[in-house]
């Protein structure tokens, strides 16, 4: 399907951490045709009161949770418990005005359920595969709303992997970040090249580090949106900052400083 030349851009955002004006500026700048957000949220009310301006506008807008967003009951509550809760895109595949497939991973990896690394405990093996599996095993003093403990409403259960292997899409957005990142996950490449997705975008690490060199290896663009950064991504995977996230420059020396570092050992 070929996106309208009249539609705007899809503005993907990098963690907001509770700041919301910058995205909804942007996104009415450039006539987004819709806006996602990359997890850790972190509202200071309900996420719809905080968005409501983008709610009257009309603006497709979609999201995946961070694992900030589990950090508190009023927290978890001004996200799960919002009225804009369905634009969630957590374990399923949605389909963006521009034609594109967009399939969401919130959350982080936590070794006390999943951690998928061989340096992990149990070799990367889950303790747990299912939500279900969890809460059963949780005290019940130490449940949230009769599940595992709050906190990991922010976790990622392999359950949630496997119901996304199975679906098709053009574009991953993730919490955490794939293979190409120092503290990315292949399976997250995996994960990608088993849907046929293009591209894949993530937030967490607050870097927008360049993985250009690793696209053609991979099978599919890779990009990462600092700290209240914003990105538009077009159909085609083509990318743009829109707004630089508040640490890009400084995570770039680092990067760069570190690669020195690196080819002199």
């Amino acid at each position: 399907m070929k996106p309208s030349p009249s539609l705007g851009p899809v503005l993907y955002c990098g963690d907001p951490h509770g700041q919301f004006r910058h995205i909804i500026d942007a996104a009415g700048q450039a006539k987004a045709s819709a806006v996602v957000l990359l997890g850790d949220l972190e509202p200071a009310r309900a996420l719809h009161d905080e968005l409501a301006p983008l709610v009257a506008r009309g603006t497709p807008l979609f999201f995946i949770h961070g694992n900030h967003d589990a950090d508190s009951d009023d927290l978890a509550n001004r996200v799960w418990g919002s009225s804009v809760a369905h634009c969630n895109v957590h374990g399923r595949v949605v389909t963006l005005p521009d034609g594109t497939r967009l399939a969401g991973l919130g959350g982080v990896f936590r070794e006390a359920v999943w951690y998928p690394s061989m340096a992990a405990a149990r070799q990367g093996a889950p303790a747990f595969r299912t939500r279900q599996d969890h809460a059963k095993a949780t005290p019940r003093q130490d449940r949230w709303m009769n599940g595992a403990a709050r906190k990991h409403l922010g976790t990622i259960y392999p359950e949630d992997v496997d119901c996304l292997a199975d679906l098709r899409a053009d574009v991953l957005i993730t919490h955490e970040a794939p293979g190409y990142h120092p503290n990315g996950f292949d399976l997250l490449d995996t994960l990608a090249q088993s849907m046929g997705a293009r591209v894949t975008v993530h937030g967490h690490h607050h870097d927008r580090l360049d993985s250009s060199k690793r696209w053609d290896t991979q099978g599919f663009k890779s990009f990462g949106v600092g700290l209240r950064g914003i990105t538009a991504i077009d159909a085609d995977g083509n990318a743009r900052v829109v707004v630089a996230g508040e640490l890009d420059a400084e995570r770039a020396v680092r990067a760069i400083a570190q690669g020195t570092r690196d080819s002199d050992a």
